[in-house]
């Protein structure tokens, strides 16, 4: 879905009319005519107010033109998994069993794998496998990379 749809369908959805979605912006009625008739696109300040007063990431406001996975963990990131941070705001990053409220739930990729590796695990796919795998991405991802 592209972004004029996606501002409309929130906006519409919340019974807003886009004088009242202005003000709240503090932007013109006009610009947000433009977003809903796909001439201009919201800059980035203003991706952040949608994105708080929706509460929706600001990927899906440019109608989620990527697959996000959590920077700690690896699982895919869907709108209802994705953490926020202590003002509340959307952390595109992180899903919100490894990160909420500005802290991590692992202090290391060791407890990591050992609470996956028990959780993950079945007859298809032996907790051996699941480590194995997790050793491999885990090092990959932006989270553990900083850590370094």
């Amino acid at each position: 879905m592209e972004t004029k749809n996606v501002i409309y369908e929130l906006r519409t959805g919340k019974g807003m009319s886009q004088d009242e979605l202005a003000e709240r912006l503090f932007v013109t009625r006009q610009a947000v005519s433009r977003w809903e008739n796909g001439e201009t696109v919201p800059n980035t300040e203003t991706l952040k107010l949608l994105s708080r007063l929706f509460d929706v990431s600001i990927n899906t406001l440019l109608g989620s033109p990527r697959q996000l996975i959590c920077q700690c963990c690896g699982m895919p990131l869907e709108e209802a998994s994705l953490s926020r941070e202590p003002d509340g705001a959307i952390n595109e990053d992180y899903c919100k069993w490894c990160y909420a409220d500005g802290k991590f739930a692992y202090t290391s990729m060791d407890k990591l794998i050992d609470f996956c590796a028990e959780h993950m695990a079945s007859e298809q796919w032996p907790a051996g496998q699941v480590r194995a795998y997790l050793a491999g991405l885990l090092p990959t991802l932006k989270h553990w990379q900083a850590a370094e």
